[in-house]
């Protein structure tokens, strides 16, 4: 299995999932020497074919890569340009090569994308992210795209912050962040990641949208993240629409914080799957983010099968 974006937050429990699943792997990466401080201990052993992702955008340029692999794990992104790594390059792209790739060779393709992606954005991030599962979806390879909710846990830029957020005694909140999420533990999504790569089951699965157990508005998941560490409530300061879009292109041009303006985006709308797929694809209990709070609504569970694009 070759993981690509193996040291990062999602890729890291995913190549941990299907090492304990007993497959041998690979983590894709820019810099390989770097990489042994970032890595749990269960995954210094794996070897670490070096892969500039931004760089292979076409399908020939994939097909060495690709050989010796009977799968694919795709958890590159990022969060804002830099030198080299646009949107475009990252998130459309490679994906699409990639994906046209896994075709002619006969792999299969986990591709991870993310939830509330919408064709009004106006930001280049998601619309960005679309584009990706557009190229993906009509490359003809055996691919799931994999949409997770919020994510929580360990290692996780925005999950750090946003547990930091929810410590301070005033909650600075977008006045039209009304969405809500269905935030979910990265281990939950890692071991997601590894069934859809081999499980016969999901092998008609083409999307997977996955997320927790409980529905929140930002405001409330911070909350009950707050409720964690201090009996006390935090005051909610709602913050004018205008105001949180000014900060939000502040913070991509200062490249400060998680918040950005893809994200301001996704948080006026719903970032909780239509139909979860996870309790199916786990067949456990899913791992508890957060307590639950008055009024939570439990996102609906899905049976595998073949959902259409």
């Amino acid at each position: 299995m070759l993981v690509l974006g193996g040291s990062g937050f999602i890729g890291r429990q995913a190549a941990a999932a299907l090492l304990e699943r007993g497959h041998e792997v690979a983590i894709g990466t820019r810099f390989p020497a770097r990489l042994e401080r970032r890595l749990p201990q269960a995954l210094r052993g794996c070897e670490r074919p070096e892969v500039h992702f931004e760089r292979l955008l076409e399908r020939d340029e994939w097909l060495v890569l690709l050989a010796g692999f009977d799968a694919v794990v795709n958890a590159v992104g990022i969060l804002r340009e830099r030198r080299g790594e646009s949107y475009d390059r990252v998130h459309h792209l490679a994906p699409a090569a990639l994906g046209a790739a896994c075709a002619l060779a006969g792999r299969r393709l986990v591709h991870v994308s993310a939830l509330g992606l919408h064709a009004t954005a106006r930001s280049a991030f998601i619309r960005s992210k679309i584009a990706g599962e557009h190229g993906v979806a009509s490359s003809g390879s055996d691919y799931c795209i994999v949409r997770p909710s919020l994510l929580d846990g360990p290692g996780g830029f925005g999950a750090r912050w946003l547990r930091a957020m929810a410590r301070l005694p005033i909650h600075f909140v977008p006045a039209d962040a009304r969405g809500k999420i269905a935030a979910m533990h990265v281990r939950d999504l890692g071991a997601a990641i590894a069934l859809l790569c081999e499980n016969e089951r999901s092998r008609g699965v083409r999307e997977a949208e996955l997320g927790g157990v409980h529905l929140l508005t930002m405001a409330q998941y911070l909350a009950a993240l707050r409720r964690r560490v201090s009996a006390r409530p935090a005051l909610l300061i709602p913050v004018p629409a205008w105001l949180a879009r000014f900060a939000s292109h502040a913070c991509d041009l200062l490249h400060f914080s998680p918040f950005s303006f893809g994200h301001l985006e996704l948080m006026r709308r719903d970032n909780a799957p239509r139909a979860n797929l996870l309790p199916r694809l786990l067949e456990r209990p899913l791992a508890v983010v957060v307590d639950a709070c008055p009024k939570v609504v439990e996102p609906p569970a899905i049976a595998l099968g073949r959902p259409a694009l």
